[in-house]
């Protein structure tokens, strides 16, 4: 499974940006999808998952401002982010579970800048 997000970018706290994962080798809509981010010096942090049944879960900090959907035809899954705050900058990646629930592919991330 090889896997491009791309989407981020500078924007202001308040705004709104949409993050896309294209997926090659596997259907997205067949496996457990998820979307994390990580700053320098801080863990890996969950933000948001889709399974094959379209079951989603999100991180308690992005709860009721981030969505994660999908699009099949595109094979490419998505995070919506509203309402973003300064703390929500990081570098986002994508990543994949082909098999249960262990993310074995993930994408080069992308970088989101939320400034004050």
């Amino acid at each position: 499974v090889q896997l491009q997000a791309s989407g981020g970018g500078l924007v202001q706290a308040g705004g709104s940006l949409r993050l896309s994962c294209a997926a090659s080798g596997r259907a997205v809509s067949s496996i457990l999808m998820g979307w994390f981010r990580q700053t320098p010096g801080k863990e890996r942090e969950f933000v948001a998952s889709i399974t094959w049944s379209a079951t989603t879960a999100y991180g308690d900090s992005v709860k009721g401002r981030f969505t994660i959907s999908r699009d099949n035809a595109k094979n490419t899954v998505y995070l919506q982010m509203n309402s973003l705050k300064p703390e929500d900058t990081a570098a986002y990646y994508c990543a994949a579970a082909p098999k249960g629930s262990t993310y074995a592919y993930w994408g080069q991330g992308t970088l989101v800048t939320v400034s004050s």
